[in-house]
């Protein structure tokens, strides 16, 4: 009988051990993320197309837009709709005026969809790593 229970004893021993190993890994991963406010102390407004120069950005760093939600809105877009500051069918569009977007592998786009906001440099290309 004693050898089952120092079995299980060690059983749980691991288990124990293998969920504290995942919580430090998962928290190591967020520790890494950065978080970016867009166009920096002027937030998400008009001519913030130039605002990622010179960063790097990583997949699972976050951007804060903060803008007027009675004027502006942010829009996920995908290269097409960046370039043409248009809004492609089914894109996410956010609306808070405070939104918080995690970055994934690769390139991300975002646009302003109000009328003209886009074409007059509300519009980021961000590449993350």
């Amino acid at each position: 009988m004693a050898r089952g229970w120092g079995s299980a004893c060690q059983a749980q021993a691991i288990k124990s051990t293998t969920t504290l190993l995942l919580c430090l890994l998962v928290c190591l991963g967020t520790i890494d993320a950065a978080t970016y406010t867009v166009g920096g102390s002027n937030g998400w407004t008009f001519n913030t197309a130039t605002w990622p120069k010179g960063k790097r950005f990583r997949a699972g760093d976050v951007l804060v837009f903060n803008y007027d939600a009675t004027i502006h809105n942010v829009v996920a877009v995908n290269r097409g709709g960046y370039t043409g500051c248009t809004t492609p069918a089914g894109a996410k569009v956010y609306i808070s005026g405070k939104d918080q977007v995690k970055l994934a592998k690769g390139p991300n786009f975002f646009i302003c969809n109000t009328a003209g906001h886009c074409e007059s440099g509300m519009k980021i290309a961000v590449n993350a790593v």
